[in-house]
Parts: C-alpha cells; sequence; structure tokens
C-alpha cells in the first residue's frame, strides 16, 4: 500500500447559477484535483477549492505548494499509516489549507478503498441523513422567491439565504419566503461578515417571528469579542464559519463566554477531514453543535464533507450543495439526494466514480 505516484491538476468549473453574496460575485470556480496511486494500484482522489477571502489562499498557490519537488516525502510512505501522514501535512504545508485538504481526502479514500468501506463506516457513522440546506444568493424579491419556488419544487426543505446588503431588504426578503411557505420550509441565513453589531441587533429584534434556524457568520471575523458579549439566545443562532479556520480556532471561540452555537466546519478552511474531525470533537466537548459547509465544489470534495460530518453525533446541520449547481464535475457518485436529503452511496472510499 506504498504511494507510488501523484497526480494533480486543475480544473475550472462553470455555475448553471452565477450567485451574488456581500463581498463577491462568483460564476465559475476554479478546484485542484489530486490523485494517489499506490503501488498495488489502488488510488484515491481528493480536491482543494481556495479562498483568498476566507483563509487567504489563491489557486496558483494551492498548485505550487503541490508541485511534484514538495510532494516526494510522501512517495514511498504506506498509506496504511495515512493518519500519521494528515498529521504531518501542517507542518509541510502550513499556509495551503485547500492543498492540504485535497492530499487529506484522496489519502482517506484510498485507504477506506483497501479496507472496502465507505469512508463514514471507517470513521464510524453515527448519522445515516440529514436534510442539507440550497442556497439563495443576495437578489431582488422577485427572484430570491422564484428561486426558492424551484428549490421548494425540487423537494429542498431547507433554504439558506445570503443577506447583507442593508437589514431592511434582507427583512424583507425573508418576510416573503415565510409568508409564501410558512412553515413548509427552514429558514437558515448567512451574511458572510457583511453586518455590523448594530445590524445584528436590529435584525434578531425585527426577525423574531421568521423563525431563522441560524446565522451564519453576521460579524467580521475577527469580531469574536463581539459575539461573545451577545445574549445566549442569540448565540445560540449564531454558526461561526470564517472566524473558524483551525483547531486552535475552535479553542479560542469556545472559551467562556463562548462565542457561538455551533461551527460551520469547511474542509477547505481545515484542511481536510483529520483537522476538521479534531475541530469538531472540540465543538463536542464544549456542548457545541455542528454544520458542515462548503464552498462551490467538485463532488469529491463535498463528499468527503459528507462522510465526515456523519460520524459526529454533534452534527445538526448540514449545508453540502456546492456541487449542486457546477455545469460539469470530474466524478459522479458520492451520495444520494432525495427530496433534498443526503446520504452516502455505501460504495467503499467516497463512493465516487470517474467520468
Amino acid at each position: 500500500m506504498k504511494i507510488k505516484e501523484i497526480h494533480v491538476w486543475k480544473i475550472n468549473l462553470e455555475l448553471t447559477r452565477p450567485y451574488t453574496i456581500a463581498f463577491k460575485t462568483v460564476s465559475a470556480v476554479e478546484n485542484v484535483v489530486v490523485e494517489i496511486v499506490t503501488e498495488s494500484g489502488l488510488s484515491g482522489l481528493g480536491a482543494g477549492n481556495p479562498s483568498s477571502e476566507v483563509v487567504g489562499e489563491k489557486l496558483a498557490e494551492t498548485m505550487a505548494a503541490l508541485q511534484p519537488e514538495n510532494l516526494e516525502w510522501l512517495i514511498g510512505q504506506d498509506t496504511r499509516s495515512f493518519q500519521a501522514i494528515c498529521a504531518e501535512l501542517p507542518l509541510r504545508l502550513p499556509g495551503n489549507p485547500a492543498a492540504r485538504a485535497a492530499l487529506d481526502i484522496a489519502l482517506h479514500d484510498v485507504f477506506c478503498k483497501y479496507l472496502e468501506v465507505p469512508l463514514v463506516t471507517f470513521l464510524g457513522q453515527r448519522l445515516e441523513a440529514l436534510p442539507t440546506s440550497i442556497t439563495i444568493g443576495i437578489k431582488s424579491v422577485e427572484e430570491t422567491l422564484a428561486e426558492a419556488e424551484e428549490y421548494v419544487g425540487r423537494g429542498f426543505t431547507h433554504l439558506k439565504v445570503k443577506v447583507g446588503e442593508t437589514v431592511e431588504r434582507d427583512l424583507e426578503r425573508l418576510v416573503k419566503l415565510r409568508e409564501t411557505y410558512g412553515n413548509k420550509i427552514n429558514l437558515r441565513i448567512d451574511a458572510n461578515q457583511g453586518w455590523t453589531s448594530y445590524d445584528l441587533a436590529t435584525f434578531c429584534t425585527q426577525a423574531q417571528p421568521l423563525d431563522i434556524e441560524l446565522i451564519e457568520q453576521p460579524l467580521p471575523a475577527p469580531m469574536i469579542d463581539d459575539l461573545r458579549e451577545l445574549p445566549d439566545a442569540v448565540k445560540d443562532l449564531v454558526a461561526a464559519d470564517e472566524s473558524l479556520l483551525s483547531p486552535l480556532d475552535a479553542f479560542h471561540l469556545a472559551q467562556s463566554p463562548r462565542a457561538c452555537g455551533i461551527y460551520n466546519i469547511k474542509l477547505m478552511k481545515s484542511g481536510g477531514v483529520f483537522a476538521a474531525r479534531q475541530i469538531a470533537t472540540i465543538a463536542q466537548q464544549a456542548g457545541i453543535n455542528l454544520m458542515w459547509g462548503c464552498n462551490d465544489e467538485s463532488i469529491i470534495s463535498i463528499s468527503a464533507a459528507l462522510h465526515a460530518a456523519f460520524s459526529c453525533a454533534n452534527t445538526r446541520y448540514i449545508d453540502l450543495d456546492g456541487s449542486l449547481d457546477l455545469a460539469r464535475d470530474v466524478v459522479s457518485g458520492g451520495f444520494v439526494l432525495e427530496n433534498g436529503v443526503m446520504r452516502p452511496n455505501g460504495k467503499p472510499g467516497l463512493g465516487v466514480d470517474r467520468i
């Protein structure tokens, strides 16, 4: 099970539906794909989607980190010791979480193929299925309602609405959604750091009748102390995203008084499954719930996140819609999606098939 070859390439994946968030408009995404091939012929796939806004890593930096000279130390390593390898990745590639994630995911995939079990089985499955939210970007009221109608028609029951223009406009869209669908849908919102403390307080006061399920990253990432000062009822709804990049961040957020009630774990921030599960363990000890999110990513890394999520007893929410609007991908499979509910497909490793 020694590593014989590592192949790296990049892919540009266009979106079928461009969207706007608080700080940018997205119409296509670039991912890096890694394939680890063992001497026995088994191979595992991983993928990385860097984010300069969140973790300060650009695609060019991811590709540079994954050049052959930086991966020589992996050649000849036994993939049966993959957890030790994953623990070494932050030392080798400290500033490249997307590169680490791609390698980490590929290592998990090939090892579980060797065992002939799904990754979630190896990790210890705690959940069978959960509804994923699907995201509506910052749009007009009319566009928001039209997109919601499509998603609800496809069976989705959890909508995540991007906010961050003005509180008044944000509330208008959410009120219309609640008026249209009543309790048939769950509403989550994501401000992508776009609010001030005053905006958050105003929103929470006026949005009480809307039954918002969670509020993702309402304030800029450094404003953790401002979150600590919020009433517990508000903090319970807050999901830390850009403020939570690493296990060290998880410790910091959990310190009393805690800054939030939910951790949004993304493999592209943490650097893969290994570190993501460290964050999850910290959260469990601190009584913090988990949300598993994503960027616009290949089915490869979305599937890895789903397997990791379902191995954690404190997972309450998933937001793993990142591959659903891709015009094309390099793999198929990975998970089953029925009426908005996701579950692993039961195949070995990540359960993905090359196209």
